[in-house]
């Protein structure tokens, strides 16, 4: 099958992921309490550090200790991030298997799921953090060619590590071993990652250009504040539209690849998307 054949069918199977969502709005409930947690936690975090600036500068006079209490606080920062982010992924995975499998979708399941499986969530949010930390260490310490080598690094990383979630959702396995386990679906199935994640980003680049930003201007009639309240709200929205949809799509790659048939997807056009090689 040809790159576009791929490209096409993955529009497809992304307006079926979209339909599958229609028919259970419940699953939007994972996303939207993750976004609205990572906003505490990023509110909470910038409020600390406007308020601890003055007091961290007086007590390291040294630029190195304040460099190292700086990373760490990256550090946290991104491991509370990955942990909240993957917590409500796994919850929503295992949700997303109950609508292919037929069943109702149970949301204290999921919660329930997820907090069964915290000790591994938390190691891959401590790789996933640490990893995250170096690259950005390298890419503030070096010039422009050190920014290129990490870019690319965390772009390898993120190919990588992108079935990790459903893997651990979905098997009973740690999260080194997810990393393998990922790395090997991937090689199995770029073509219908690449054709999954290109379509659902147009998705919501479309929609936060056609929505978000017309409800922005709407809203400045009346004043500023208002037109960013709209505009946020819609891209709150519309990003949490396109996470629930997204785990639908990854979930049926990763259960085609375990060669596990999605009843609610099959068609000829699944079929096609699909077809081993």
């Amino acid at each position: 099958m040809s790159l576009f054949s791929r490209l096409s069918n993955g529009w497809k199977i992304s307006m079926k992921s979209f339909q599958v969502l229609k028919t259970n709005k419940q699953l939007l409930f994972f996303p939207l309490l993750s976004g609205a947690s990572m906003i505490i936690l990023t509110a909470s975090f910038a409020f600390a550090a406007f308020f601890a600036k003055t007091w961290i500068r007086d007590l390291m006079d040294a630029e190195g200790a304040r460099k190292l209490l700086a990373y760490a606080g990256i550090f946290g920062f991104y491991l509370l991030n990955y942990f909240i982010v993957v917590f409500f992924n796994v919850a929503l995975m295992r949700c997303v298997r109950m609508v292919f499998n037929g069943e109702e979708v149970d949301m204290k399941d999921g919660i329930n799921y997820s907090f069964s499986r915290i000790g591994t969530i938390l190691g891959w949010s401590v790789i996933a953090a640490t990893v995250g930390t170096i690259l950005k260490i390298i890419q503030e310490e070096t010039g422009i060619v050190g920014k290129i080598i990490t870019g690319i690094i965390g772009l390898i990383w993120n190919v990588t590590t992108f079935f990790v979630v459903p893997v651990l959702a979905y098997e009973n396995t740690g999260p080194i071993e997810a990393i393998g386990r990922s790395a090997g679906i991937i090689k199995a199935k770029w073509g219908e990652s690449l054709a999954g994640n290109f379509s659902l980003g147009l998705v919501q680049f479309l929609a936060l250009l056609l929505i978000a930003v017309p409800l922005f201007f709407v809203g400045s009639v009346v004043n500023t504040f208002t037109g960013i309240a709209l505009a946020v709200f819609a891209g709150i929205l519309i990003i949490a539209i396109i996470s629930a949809a997204q785990a639908i799509f990854i979930s049926a790659v990763y259960q085609q690849a375990q060669g596990v048939e999605v009843a609610i997807l099959n068609d000829e056009m699944v079929d096609d998307l699909f077809v081993r090689k």
